[in-house]
């Protein structure tokens, strides 16, 4: 018999919210994270934006998750008192030549479903005096929350419910058997294994490789994950109350570009570029010589900010399915019954909007399983 009827791999925001999700139907429900302790990877370092759904085609499963996972998580935030501010959002076009591509932006954010409103240059300087606009979406829709706090409060949930979390102890090997899949943990006690019906991959930036550990050929199935590094400046303390509002520049083809984010406390910081890390290696680190580049980037949007008013600030790295040159790729969220692994789900490629999306992701992936 297994020992277990689900095993959530990664305890980042999407798999703690997986597991509150799940550990109602299934209490013996075991959630395997391999770092000390959960969230230290992405969900703990990146914008702690609530996103909008502006960015994505119609239809796909990020324009979808992240309209309503918005709506999902303001309304659990309020509810369990979660830090979180609906602060609203300016996407501005900074010179003429932009203001096609914000217009052909506002029709895709209305498309999936996320309420904007088209603004002159004077009007969103307005609102926001030390912008530089052309033209602007506001996005009032668009908030900051402590993603810490929420994933404390998701664990939580989960834990209520009879899940158990085991940190430190790193999958090394899935063997399909009889009662499910047997997953082999390296743990500080040595090679231990456990027997789960269901097994639920959320393991993040190494989602691709648990796949290929059960068997999956990940580039045949277009599961590689490429990493993308994204460092933050943070701006000095004087010039923090120069925005009142997330501000944007028009998006890039990889990124949303380096825009002006606040957080609960006040702080203003500029982020993330996009750095590909084709060698997949673990770097927080901030070089301090980049502060001329974010400098510039920052004036594009905020020009009263000077380089000096830059200081390094954090660094997360993302999992996307997007290599350096190519264009839109959607999550993955598969309940693999066609390569014959029924009762595995991948769920892979989940970056920005992850976290906005991290709810209703959870109720997909429950309403694959039959919950």
């Amino acid at each position: 018999m297994a020992d277990v009827g689900v095993a959530v791999v990664g305890a980042g925001v999407v798999g703690l919210a997986v597991a509150a999700r799940l550990a109602p139907h299934a209490p013996d429900l075991v959630l395997i994270e391999r770092n000390e302790r959960h969230g230290q990877e992405t969900s703990s370092r990146n914008s702690e934006v609530i996103h909008a759904g502006l960015y994505y085609p119609t239809g796909s499963l990020k324009a979808r998750l992240c309209v309503e996972g918005n709506r999902m998580l303001y309304e659990q935030l309020a509810r369990h008192g979660v830090g979180h501010r609906r602060i609203g959002k300016l996407v501005t076009a900074t010179d003429d030549a932009e203001l096609p591509q914000l217009e052909r932006l506002l029709e895709l954010g209305r498309a999936n479903g996320a309420p904007l409103e088209l603004l002159s240059g004077a009007q969103a300087v307005a609102l926001e005096p030390a912008i530089r606009s052309r033209g602007a979406i506001l996005s009032p829709s668009t908030g900051i929350l402590s993603a810490h706090e929420l994933m404390d409060h998701l664990l939580q949930a989960a834990r209520r419910a009879g899940a158990v979390l085991q940190c430190r102890a790193r999958v090394e090997a899935i063997e399909r058997v009889a009662d499910g899949y047997r997953l082999w943990l390296a743990t500080p006690a040595g090679r231990e294994s456990l027997v789960s019906e269901v097994v639920v991959n959320a393991a993040g930036l190494e989602a691709d490789r648990v796949a290929e550990l059960a068997g999956i050929d990940v580039d045949a199935a277009g599961y590689r994950q490429h990493w993308w590094k994204g460092s933050y400046f943070s701006a000095a303390a004087a010039k923090a109350r120069l925005v009142s509002r997330l501000v944007y520049p028009v998006p890039g083809s990889v990124s949303l570009g380096v825009h002006a984010v606040l957080d609960l406390g006040g702080r203003l910081r500029f982020g993330p570029d996009a750095e590909h890390l084709p060698a997949r290696r673990t770097d927080y680190h901030v070089d301090d010589s980049r502060a001329a580049a974010f400098g510039a980037a920052a004036r594009r949007i905020v020009p009263a900010i000077e380089d000096a008013d830059l200081a390094p600030d954090q660094a997360g790295i993302r999992a996307k399915l997007q290599g350096p040159g190519e264009g839109f790729r959607d999550f993955v969220i598969a309940e693999e019954s066609e390569r014959g692994l029924s009762g595995f789900v991948n769920l892979i490629g989940i970056d920005s909007p992850g976290l906005t999306s991290a709810l209703a992701i959870a109720r997909h992936v429950a309403g694959r399983l039959g919950h």
